[in-house]
């Protein structure tokens, strides 16, 4: 298939991202320069104006390119609902989803597309855990729990995949909104959820390594509750998949 009979929708949730989101759509529009693609702004009602800044780019870039949603009141930690609500307001058939935070760099959009072109995957995803992967700007402990999980995660449930909890991925419109269908998790645990139900359920996927990068502005939303959260989907899909 021609990437050029493709329109990639690219979902990106925001919650007090008014430094970042201008940032990431520019370096959006640099990389993707000959694909047809929109950008949805699922924004949890930020207080520090980020909608106001999207209502700027919405102005420049133009409204066809920047889609704004505001839905009714979502926790900013429920990835998954943002996804849910965006997922209602794409026209591509091909969707991705990232974070505005800068941790998931633009310039790998172009290899996610190339890979599926090339293998016909249902999901192409991010990952850390392979050669050309990595993460920058986090400390050791937070590096050895982020592995550790994915470790974890590998040996109970062999999903397929090297990373289970990026977030940063590319799908057919169709297969995100048969996976997503099924998921109850509403956290960080979503996106182990929606990988693991993805491959039980048969789908092609394909993973190309990227380099994650700790927020530059703002703070993470990541706190202990997420990984006792993490611990409890765990269990969770291991008795249900």
């Amino acid at each position: 298939m021609d990437a050029a009979k493709n329109k990639y929708s690219i979902i990106v949730p925001t919650y007090n991202e008014r430094l970042n989101i201008a940032l990431i759509v520019y370096l959006i529009f640099k990389h993707l320069r000959d694909v047809d693609f929109e950008i949805i702004v699922v924004d949890d009602g930020s207080p520090d104006g980020t909608q106001e800044v999207v209502k700027q780019l919405q102005t420049l870039y133009g409204e066809d390119r920047i889609v704004s949603y505001i839905p009714p009141k979502f926790n900013p930690y429920a990835v998954g609902t943002a996804y849910i609500h965006g997922l209602k307001h794409v026209s591509g058939n091909f969707i991705v989803i990232m974070d505005a935070d800068l941790s998931h760099h633009p310039k790998y959009l172009p290899s996610f597309i190339k890979k599926q072109l090339e293998t016909g995957a249902s999901i192409v995803t991010g990952t850390r855990y392979v050669k050309g992967g990595g993460v920058h700007g986090w400390n050791l402990m937070r590096k050895l729990t982020s592995r550790g999980a994915n470790v974890l995660a590998q040996t109970l449930l062999w999903p397929g995949v090297s990373d289970l909890t990026g977030s940063f991925r590319l799908y057919k419109k169709s297969v995100l909104e048969d996976v997503i269908s099924s998921c109850v998790s509403k956290g960080y645990v979503f996106q182990m959820e929606m990988i693991v139900r993805a491959s039980r359920k048969g789908y092609h996927i394909e993973e190309v390594p990227i380099t994650f990068v700790d927020r530059v502005f703002g703070s993470s939303k990541l706190g202990g509750s997420e990984i006792v959260e993490y611990l409890k989907g765990l269990v969770y899909l291991l008795m249900t998949t």
